[in-house]
């Protein structure tokens, strides 16, 4: 069986939606790496009932829990204190967590008050973790069969701690199973299509590979999920499955494990030494923005136009104002002339534009909220596609970037 972990964040403000917890997010990856895999998070607040209930369940269920958070100098910290209450022990001062974090002060050249020598006051069962940038040090406990790692909230102190010292820990003490994922990224196709397209195929995997579905605006992952204890066997075990699937779904894929889309089609671009521009109304500048998130985009991406009002489509990009008047300004014909106009005001290879109603309101019965006009073109041919969305504005702009640029994907040297 693989290693359970189990990840207990502790502070008021995470509850109160005041601070996001990305911790929780960037330790499962981490672990995961290790072959150590999350099995349950868990959020609570700053009182002594809630951590020592949280640590005795925990207990129970994982073979590594991992806390962050309530290490300050402050009064309203208490994760030492109920720990050491937790396994009977006493807090004791640390005499070289001490040395350490006034060697931080010296540093910075601050002052150190008596509140921070208390944070080198650490349960006396406790293994000391140095922090490098801060002045929580952390804890490791081994009890009961268990290992219990205290940690920061604050995020950069947390990954410093992690990285340097407690992944190489865990790693050495739990090497027997491996886990292998490979992820294949899909666009453009629903959850529910893609599944009936390979269902033969997922009930013949064998029982060490899972298969799971993560779908997200637009895109889903397929990621094949391998255990065993022999990590080459399982990479050369997770291929020869991919390599059966991809036939099935070829036309989806647009890459695989950590391939982002924005980079694979500006690959594709610089791979033809191409050029593109943009030409938005609903989206907003969200796919000029998606484009120049890449390093080196300016190789490929040469700008875009925001024609939010019909007199900036009409004198910027050289729409007929008879087309808007007679189909609307969320129409085939005023998308298309969006794309081929952007394309030539630009003098780019490729052309693409939106035009669309967003929502909440300006949705009719020919054209409701969720509307959206899509345009590619090129100096061969100029494809327009309509898609239907939510009535979610935030929604509908997040998928209109995304069906642009699967509109793209599908039809440069297509």
């Amino acid at each position: 069986m693989p290693t359970k972990a189990e990840i207990i964040t502790i502070g008021d403000e995470i509850l109160y939606g005041q601070t996001l917890d990305t911790n929780s997010h960037w330790m499962s990856g981490a672990l995961d790496e290790i072959n150590i895999k999350v099995y349950q998070k868990t959020t609570i607040g700053d009182t002594e009932e809630h951590i020592l209930a949280s640590l005795k369940e925990a207990e129970a269920r994982a073979d590594v829990i991992l806390i962050t958070g309530g290490l300050g100098p402050t009064n309203d910290d208490l994760t030492k204190p109920v720990l050491a209450k937790y396994f009977g022990v006493e807090l004791i001062r640390n005499e070289e967590a001490l040395q350490e974090i006034k060697d931080l002060f010296y540093r910075a050249g601050r002052e150190m008050s008596v509140m921070n020598e208390r944070q080198a006051d650490l349960p006396a069962n406790c293994r000391k973790i140095t922090n490098h940038v801060g002045t929580a040090p952390g804890m490791w406990f081994e009890v009961r069969g268990k290992i219990f790692i205290s940690m920061p909230g604050v995020p950069y102190e947390m990954k410093e701690m992690m990285e340097r010292n407690l992944l190489p820990m865990l790693r050495v003490k739990f090497t027997k199973e491996v886990i292998h994922h490979r992820v294949i990224k899909t666009l453009g196709v629903p959850e529910s299509t893609l599944a009936e397209q390979i269902k033969d195929w997922e009930a013949n995997l064998p029982s060490h590979q899972k298969l799971a579905y993560l779908p997200t605006f637009g895109q889903v992952k397929l990621r094949l999920t391998s255990t065993g204890t022999n990590l080459d066997t399982l990479k050369k075990e997770a291929q020869a499955q991919i390599d059966k699937v991809l036939p099935l779904i070829k036309k989806h894929v647009f890459g695989f494990d950590k391939d982002e889309l924005e980079q694979v089609l500006g690959d594709k671009l610089k791979a033809q030494n191409a050029t593109i521009a943009v030409a938005e109304s609903c989206t907003g500048g969200q796919i000029a923005a998606a484009f120049t998130s890449v390093p080196g985009s300016s190789a490929y991406f040469k700008g875009g136009v925001v024609a939010y009002d019909n007199q900036v489509k009409i004198d910027q990009l050289a729409v007929d104002p008879a087309s808007i008047e007679t189909h609307g300004a969320v129409s085939e014909e005023v998308v298309k002339q969006m794309a081929e106009n952007v394309r030539k005001l630009l003098t780019t290879d490729v052309g693409l534009a939106t035009s669309g109603i967003a929502g909440p309101g300006g949705g009719t019965p020919e054209k409701p909220v969720g509307t959206i006009w899509l345009a590619y073109a090129d100096k061969d041919k100029t494809i327009a596609r309509k898609v239907q969305f939510t009535r979610n504005r935030q929604m509908n702009v997040k998928f209109g970037v995304m069906s642009a640029l699967n509109l793209f994907r599908m039809n440069f040297n297509a």
